[in-house]
Formats: structure tokens, sequence, C-alpha cells
């Protein structure tokens, strides 16, 4: 089969860690960034393609550096490269690898890395132990570009009301799709149980997991002195672990540059294509708490430009801060929950590196896929709270009709929206809702509200009492009292 020389190829990827004994041996982050741009290119088995590189990107983490890539790019000798530092958000990786498969497809460049580490672990664990942090400093230097826009992911009135992080956001979604499947809240959690369990098994099995300690689905469900109750549904096993030092690196090229540096054909893992969306940036407007309507059309957009369905996916990544994530995404994209729908063992077990978590997903499917030539695998991305999207199909055979990139916003804008009541006080009935749990237990409930012309608000129920009957009695379409503060008195 004739390849077009624009084709977009991966042909190198890495993944490292480390949790040193002596915290004086850890490194910075740049430095793990750098360690896995140059595992990339061995990977590739082309060190020379570094000093060919068009573009350095790297994804925005939980540091100082104002142009990383540029560290990158001067440590691994691609000094001629363009750089560029991503926005914030999950989905970030796999937009890095649309966008950038598309300018290779285009002609544009013919190369590019992207990478990421964190090393929040060995730097929490310094200070506390006074030591200096391993820094290095830039001055008055930004990058060539910027790779998206960061955007407010929850209003001012959302966070007077207590929805400020994601440990709110996303354990309420839950309870918005345990509705919607007319499930009972021991068959909601039993399930949810049994769901994360699968990741964590994967976890176990993958080498570049950060916890890697096995955990059965009864361990996962119930609170307990290790795994204590966070947002209800959710206890600690259920929640995405940023604690730790991970990096990795996607490299990319052409095929026309890959054959020019004698990437052996093994190597290669076609992207197919690639799409990005993203639902309403506040949560108080969306259609409903279950559903994703821009996973829903980047995926329809996806397997269309493929030319293939999801039958025909054999490997899958979804992504898994929480299991209301995965649960979505599988639901927008046709995968039913009997899959493996983990290559890593998702952001509570392998690790979430903040933004970074899909170049490892990448990095695993790719090796997954050179193992199993000829399959298909998905990767999906998510930030935010549950609101940016980006999709990509991979396989070892190249793409039956070429590469395509899609962002399908256009058609996600139109679902309509919900109204917000903000000022309202009075009769209202839940539609949603998490508990969020201290050490010594349940502390406050966090609620989704509808007004009776179906307007959506947000509200606390403060009582203790109450709260904790939430996590035992289903407590949607109950109604209550909302006082202009914001309490919530159940009826």
């Amino acid at each position: 089969m004739t390849i077009d020389p624009r084709t977009p190829v991966v042909v190198g990827v890495a993944q490292a860690m480390q949790r040193p004994d002596d915290l004086a041996e850890a490194h910075e982050a740049v430095a793990l960034m750098e360690q896995v741009v140059l595992a990339a290119a061995a990977d590739a088995g082309a060190p020379a393609l570094l000093g060919q590189l068009d573009h350095v990107g790297v994804v925005q983490g939980a540091w100082k550096y104002t142009d990383p890539g540029r560290l990158v790019a001067d440590r691994v000798g691609a000094t001629a490269a363009r750089t560029s530092l991503s926005a914030n958000g999950g989905n970030t990786p796999q937009s890095y690898l649309n966008a950038l498969a598309l300018r290779i497809s285009r002609g544009e460049i013919n190369s590019a890395v992207f990478c990421g580490a964190e090393t929040i672990w060995s730097r929490r664990r310094q200070r506390r132990a006074e030591m200096t942090v391993p820094f290095t400093k830039q001055v008055d230097v930004t990058p060539d570009e910027m790779f998206g826009a960061d955007v407010s992911m929850q209003t001012d009135f959302e966070q007077s009301r207590g929805m400020e992080m994601p440990i709110h956001f996303y354990p309420l979604f839950d309870s918005a799709i345990r509705h919607a499947r007319g499930e009972s809240i021991d068959q909601h959690r039993d399930r949810l149980a049994k769901l994360w369990a699968t990741f964590n098994e994967r976890a176990v099995a993958n080498e570049y997991a950060w916890t890697r300690t096995p955990m059965t689905a009864a361990e996962i469900r119930e609170g307990s002195a290790s795994n204590r109750m966070v947002g209800f549904p959710y206890t600690k096993a259920m929640n995405s672990n940023w604690d730790l030092d991970q990096a990795a690196a996607v490299l990319l090229c052409s095929a026309e540059a890959a054959e020019a540096a004698d990437v052996p054909r093994d190597r290669w893992v076609f992207p197919w294509a690639g799409t990005d969306a993203h639902d309403t940036y506040a949560v108080s407007e969306r259609r409903d708490l279950h559903s994703s309507p821009a996973i829903r059309e980047a995926g329809k957009k996806l397997f269309s430009m493929a030319g293939v369905g999801t039958e025909d996916v054999a490997h899958i990544d979804l992504y898994s801060c929480f299991p209301s994530a995965v649960q979505v995404g599988a639901e927008s994209l046709g995968f039913g929950e009997d899959r493996l729908l983990t290559q890593t063992g998702g952001l509570t077990f392998a690790g979430g590196p903040l933004n970074n978590y899909v170049t490892h997903s990448i990095a695993t499917m790719v090796n997954v896929l050179r193992d199993d030539a000829g399959s298909i695998g998905l990767v999906s991305a998510n930030g935010g709270f549950l609101t940016k999207h980006a999709i990509g199909l991979y396989s070892t055979e190249p793409a039956p009709n070429g590469y395509g990139a899609a962002d399908v916003q256009d058609i996600v804008d139109q679902v309509p929206v919900t109204a917000v009541a903000e000022d309202h006080t009075g009769a209202v009935t839940i539609e949603a809702y998490t508990v969020m749990h201290n050490a010594e237990g349940p502390e406050v409930g966090l609620c989704a509200l509808k007004t009776a012309d179906g307007a959506r608000t947000w509200g606390k129920v403060i009582d203790v009492g109450a709260a904790a009957s939430m996590t035992t009695e289903e407590a949607i379409g109950v109604q209550g009292d909302l006082d202009a503060s914001g309490v919530l008195t159940l009826g």
C-alpha cells in the first residue's frame, strides 16, 4: 500500500516516574520532560529526529516555567523548533495530537513532540523537609505560541453555593446518572465499584501506574481508614490522584520524515482521526447532568471520518478522573460497561498528573496497538467539569480515508441550554446531589435544584443528619425550600 508522504504517524512514546527514597535525588519537572523526550526518540529508533523537530509542545502543569518547551528543546538538541505551552485542561494532550497531526498532514510541519511532567509528590515532601526544591528559572522567555485558551470552568454563583472543584461536580453527576438509569443507591454503588475494580486490575498490570495495590470491588466501594468517603458515592479510591511524579512524551512526524529517519515500520502508529468539542462552560446551563452532547457529536464525527464504528474498536481508554466521566463517555460513544474501558488503570490508580494524563494514555495505547497490529484503539480526553473533550482513533495500519481532524462545536452549540435562577427562593426539587464528607463523616449536601418552571439553581443541605440520610435514601425528586443564602431545607 502506498502511503501519502504527508500522513502523520506516531513513531515514539515514553513514560517515566520517580519516587526516590532520598528526596535529594528527585528531578525537577523539566528534567523529567527531557528524559521522556529523549526516550521517545530512542523508542522510535531515531534519536536524530530530535535535531529536526519543528515543534516542541508542553502540557501546562503545576510549576512556574514560562516556556518549558524552550528548555526541553535546547536540552535535546531541537534548538530550531518552535515552542508552545498549552492551556489548562485534561483534554489538552489529545487536542495537541489532533492539531499537530493536522499540521503535518497539511505540510505545515514535518515533526513535533509534546510532553508533560508533574513532580507534586517530591516537591511537597521536599518542602515539608525544608529542602531546596530544584527549579530552573526563566527570565523574559515566553513560548512562540499558546495552545488553547484558559476558560473559567465555573461561575461565581456556582462557587458561592459550594460548587467549586471537581470533587464537587463529578459525584453529583453520578447521582444524575443513577436516576436516569433507574437504579437504587445500592445498585448504583455496586456497579461503580465493579467498574472501578476493572480499572484497578489494569493498573496493577501497568508498570507505569503510580498505585499498583490490588483492591476488590468491595474495598473500593466501602469507606475505611485508608479509603474514606469523599463526595458520596465516591470513596477516595474513586477520585483522581495527583500526588505523584510522572512524565510522558509523544513524538510524531510525517511518513516521509519517518522513512528518512529509518524509523522501523513496526514502531509506526497512525492517528486515523481526531475531534474536539466542549459542552457549556457553565454547568448550570447544561441541558441535563447525566450526558454530554459534545462527546456524542465528537464521537459521531470521529467514526464518520474514519469510516468505522464502535464495534471495530478493539482497545479503549476513556478519560477516567471519576466514574461519572467514564460512564458518560462510554454511553455517548456507544461502548458498554462490559468492555475494558482503560488501558492504563485510570487517574485514580495509574495516576492523574493534572492535565497530562492523556499523554500517558496515548503512550500506553501506542504500545498496545504495536502488540496487536492492525487493531484500532480509541483515546478520549476531558477537561474541566466534563466540559472540554477530545477524542482520537489510532492503528498500526494507515487510515483508509486519510487523516482527518474536526471541531464540531457548531453542532454542539445548537443544543438548548437550561435557564439559571440565581435569585430564586422558595420551592425547589432536587435534580442531582452529592454529600461531602470530612474525616468524621457526612458534612454537607450539595444539590442541583430545579424550579417549577424548569430553571436550575444550587443549594446546600447544612443539616448534618439530613445530609447523612441522603446517602442511604434517594433524594432526587425530593422537594425543599431554598433561602436567599442558598441553604436548602428538605420538605
